[in-house]
């Protein structure tokens, strides 16, 4: 490996930065990921190569906190604090039920995970990895350690000591299937009374007594479903292992990029000629497209609360994209935003986002809580990063695993949007679908 010249940010004014060129990026993923894990707190964010004009990064890793807020109350009012004072990086998540402090609601449904609903933390170390070359910065240690540490670093046996047997897990649905067709059918009765126009209905399958190995079971997952916004998230004791493919919102300078994802179907891997008719199908799909606008429209509502008037524009309206296993139709909304405004304040105006409520939203964050029978947390909110330079980028927390290694719970969510069009059992057979990879996993312990 030949190092490279060293490179400093002056934003960054205590941190050692250098730049090393590598040989097998892959290797070095695994590596990273292994190594962050002895740290309590870490957050791995990989885009598995995907080519986009709005990503420049191949992955990047935070790891240790040296400064954080974990607020209970004025979240908003904290983040901006927080955020405007600190002049590095900082990674984090925001959870669901953020909504209750901005829409005035509570939240009383069963939680087996327990994530806090905010944490934000500069981290002691960031990795930023771009193809072949690996920018290590460090507050507390030389990146020469930092980059044979990683190099060292062997996976830990975590929990997986007992028999392939004794692991097994079992799932069970926190709604059974009459239930939920049953939600879906009152669900509809709102639309019809002019209630609400879309709304997307989640629900959980929960396993106890877990033991996971998460960094493998992570690798697994992004194996079978590897994603653009994937996640590994460490809180303590709570994880996240997630197979995203969603951006919820993205800043650079004064731009504003929102991407919702609404319209999936299932790809057919073996008959491409049938596969390529599916993706042509879901394209024209008069469900999906009514479902996609709404939530396009709903975006650039949230947006223009925020944006200067008249620059809040839709760059692209269903859009098809492959997946492994899916086709998702994904819009992209952007605006300029508003000189001042910062992270709490675009929070105030766009989360929780369009494509996991419906329209219009206060309606709809009403509803969801009376009809679905788990807390949200961590899923449907966002983790992601906030550079330096003010600019951030955060996910939609879906297709993931939840897992709190104390209680020995893991919790996964699928959902979809529910119009007046939406037939029930093809409902839930979307969810089944969307989780598929996640119980192939799964499957093996």
């Amino acid at each position: 490996m030949m190092k490279k010249t060293m490179i400093f940010n002056h934003l960054m004014v205590n941190r050692k930065t250098k730049v090393y060129t590598i040989s097998d990026p892959t290797f070095l993923k695994q590596q990273m990921l292994y190594w962050a894990n002895r740290y309590n707190i870490c957050c791995l964010l990989d885009n598995h190569q995907y080519a986009s004009q709005y990503s420049k990064l191949d992955c990047i890793l935070a790891v240790d906190a040296v400064r954080f807020i974990l607020p209970e109350k004025n979240m908003l009012s904290a983040i901006s604090t927080f955020t405007n004072q600190t002049n590095d990086w900082i990674f984090g998540h925001i959870s669901y039920d953020l909504k209750n402090e901005i829409a005035g609601l509570r939240s009383e449904n069963h939680d087996g995970i327990g994530f806090p609903t905010v944490y934000f933390f500069q981290p002691a170390i960031v990795l930023q990895l771009n193809k072949n070359e690996l920018t290590i910065s460090s507050l507390t240690d030389d990146p020469e350690n930092i980059y044979s540490d990683i190099y060292r670093a062997v996976c830990a046996k975590e929990n997986n000591t007992k028999d392939a047997s004794s692991r097994h897990i079992i799932l069970q649905p926190r709604i059974a299937k009459e239930d939920y067709l049953h939600s879906i059918q009152k669900i509809k009765e709102h639309i019809l009374r002019g209630d609400c126009y879309e709304l997307n209905y989640c629900q959980e399958f929960y396993g106890v007594y877990a033991e996971l190995n998460t960094v493998k079971l992570y690798q697994q997952l992004t194996t079978l479903s590897p994603n653009p916004f994937a996640c590994y998230y460490k809180w303590n004791d709570r994880y996240l292992i997630c197979a995203s493919p969603e951006r919820y919102l993205q800043k650079k300078g004064d731009r504003l990029i929102s991407q919702p994802i609404k319209g999936t179907v299932k790809r057919d891997l073996i008959d491409l000629q049938n596969d390529e008719a599916l993706r042509k199908y879901l394209f024209a799909s008069e469900k999906d497209r009514s479902e996609n606008v709404m939530v396009v429209d709903l975006v650039r509502n949230d947006l223009s609360r925020v944006c200067e008037t008249g620059t809040v524009k839709v760059d692209e309206l269903f859009g098809i994209y492959q997946f492994p296993q899916v086709y998702q139709m994904i819009s992209t909304v952007s605006g300029k935003l508003v000189s001042g405004m910062n992270l709490s304040d675009i929070l105030s105006a766009s989360f929780p986002m369009g494509s996991m409520t419906g329209a219009p939203k206060l309606s709809v964050l009403q509803l969801i809580e009376r009809y679905e029978k788990t807390k949200r947390g961590l899923y449907s909110g966002a983790v992601g990063y906030i550079s330096p330079n003010k600019d951030f980028d955060f996910n939609v927390v879906i297709r993931s695993i939840l897992y709190n290694q104390s209680n020995s719970y893991l919790s996964y969510q699928v959902g979809g949007g529910i119009t007046f069009n939406s037939d029930a059992e093809k409902e839930y057979e979307e969810c089944m679908l969307k989780a598929e990879a996640i119980n192939q996993v799964l499957s093996k312990y």
